[in-house]
């Protein structure tokens, strides 16, 4: 049997390369005659850049600024005239130095990613396809419009040049499900920030233009999306990114079983995330797909309907949820071989 592995990353106990592998380890021991193609895979949050040089090469490292404005090394990957930026690596969560606070959000800043854009710019790429996610600034992308020399410059560098925003929020730039008011609060800002971001987010808008900020996608990463879309940008799907950049159609087409995967698997995972994309091309094929993930809230009939086989948690094998996170790698490798070890003869 041929088993497609694609899981996506499991928060922030595994990337996708590292669940992607430890799942095949773990059947393999198992099922010692199955075949493996390792495709980690991603929703354009942290990671993103990650899974296409797993798959592309290509990988590349710049110094930019970070969120806080300290110097910090990003990778990002050109594949052909293809660059391909992931946001987290320039203004990510953890690149600042300890939990957010308010006055992180206030400071925190898009910097880094407008830079990243430019290397590939000066490298020659004619398409760059960002992913959005895990961002810890709210400035709309002001950072890294300024970092481009400002609106006007910045639309003259990128002319003639693919934009796309990966990402699977469809969140706008403002109002009660904009992004000071959804995430703001994760980026640590309290009520009052979340008010000042919000204030700071509208002077913004006026000047990105009429219509912008109600697009969806514009909120996505703390409203870089909106600067991205005010550059020409387009909104794409980070999971439809992955799968068309890394041929994934194939893979799946040449499977006799899918195995994904993600730290939670519920509802929001059956919208627009990689278990659905993954369940949706499985399904005229006939091909079963098995999601092994940290913790699973979804009942059997939903799976079912979902094209989904069967969905097993991490949290239940270990036995503890403080267990699952500390030792991610060898619980999944665990469950993944328990699982192997009961797959149905019939299936295949």
């Amino acid at each position: 049997m041929h088993v497609l592995v694609a899981p996506d990353c499991f928060g922030d106990s595994l990337t996708a390369v590292q669940a992607a592998e430890a799942i095949a380890s773990g059947w393999a021991r198992a099922r010692d005659g199955d075949t493996f193609t390792l495709a980690p895979q991603s929703d354009g949050g942290p990671g993103f850049v990650d899974v296409l040089a797993s798959r592309l090469g290509g990988l590349r490292y710049a110094q930019v600024s970070g969120p806080l404005g300290d110097r910090v090394s990003a990778e990002w990957v050109l594949h052909g005239d293809t660059a391909y930026i992931e946001c987290a690596q320039a203004c990510g969560l953890t690149l600042l130095g300890g939990p957010p606070t308010v006055q992180t959000a206030l400071a925190a800043h898009s910097r880094g990613v407008g830079e990243l854009i430019a290397a590939a710019l000066d490298a020659g790429a004619r398409r760059i396809a960002v992913g959005l996610g895990g961002s810890s600034c709210t400035d709309g992308g002001r950072g890294l419009v300024e970092a481009l020399g400002g609106l006007g410059t910045a639309r003259a560098r990128l002319a003639g040049v693919e934009l796309i925003a990966a990402s699977d929020v469809e969140h706008p730039l403002l109002g009660p499900m904009g992004a000071a008011a959804v995430f703001g609060p994760q980026k640590g800002a309290d009520p009052d920030t979340v008010a000042v971001l919000e204030a700071r987010l509208t002077e913004w808008a006026g000047e990105l233009g009429p219509g912008i900020a109600e697009r969806e996608g514009a909120g996505a990463a703390g409203g870089i999306g909106a600067a991205l879309l005010a550059l020409g940008g387009r909104r794409e799907s980070g999971a439809a990114v992955i799968a068309e950049h890394t041929g994934l159609a194939g893979d799946v087409a040449a499977a006799d079983l899918i195995i994904t995967g993600e730290g939670r698997f519920d509802d929001q995972s059956l919208h627009g995330k990689v278990v659905s994309a993954l369940a949706a091309g499985a399904r005229g094929r006939g091909t079963p797909v098995l999601v092994l993930a940290g913790q699973v809230t979804l009942e059997p009939a939903v799976l079912a309907a979902a094209g989904v086989a069967a969905a097993y948690s991490i949290t239940e094998f270990a036995g503890s949820v403080e267990l699952a996170i500390a030792d991610a790698a060898n619980q999944l490798t665990g469950l993944a071989q328990r699982t192997g070890s009961g797959w149905p003869e019939s299936r295949e």
